[in-house]
């Protein structure tokens, strides 16, 4: 385990710091993948929040662990994954569907994985993957499936998961933002 990062469920009042990383991670890891206008046209909506997983209690941020002091702790990502239909996106996004998962037959969704660009490349997005895979699998999730931005299908290849579709999302702008949709199944 990466000592450099502590993992904690997500609480109500983490929200503001989460919208604004989430918004630094996007802004600044997906230009190689995403235009500056699909970038824009998904912000708060397919590239986003998802408060129901706060809600939930299936949603981590990692924060820096330079010092035990907690009042200085930083959040450098976040994740989480769904007992819920819904694949992918935020309050606002597309394709809501609150309805319950069965754990013996569907796949838990993993979600909304953002890594703070100061903290990209060193391992965290691969912690965070794996605490909530083993958080839904502790749930009864054998199977998991997500909705994966460009930037994130190498490293969800490299941990097993396998792409099955590409989903071109509409955008209120005119734009459209490819996503791929993943599975994989619990070793």
């Amino acid at each position: 385990m990466n000592s450099a990062f502590r993992l904690r469920l997500a609480t109500e009042q983490d929200i503001p710091s989460l919208v604004a990383l989430i918004e630094a991670s996007v802004r600044h890891l997906q230009t190689s993948d995403y235009t500056p206008a699909q970038i824009e046209g998904a912000l708060g909506t397919v590239l986003g929040l998802d408060t129901q997983l706060i809600r939930d209690r299936t949603y981590f941020v990692a924060e820096t662990a330079a010092s035990d002091d907690r009042t200085n702790l930083t959040l450098a990502g976040c994740g989480g994954w769904s007992k819920r239909r819904t694949l992918f996106g935020a309050d606002r996004g597309p394709g809501r569907e609150p309805e319950l998962l069965d754990p013996a037959i569907d796949a838990a969704k993993i979600r909304a994985i953002f890594v703070h660009p100061d903290f990209a490349r060193r391992g965290l997005g691969t912690l965070i993957l794996a605490t909530v895979e083993n958080a839904a699998r502790e749930a009864g999730f054998q199977k998991f499936e997500m909705g994966s931005t460009l930037t994130g299908v190498p490293l969800y290849l490299l941990k097993g998961y396998t792409e099955t579709e590409r989903i071109a999302v509409p955008l209120a702008n005119g734009e459209a933002l490819p996503v791929v949709r993943m599975v994989k199944t619990a070793p």
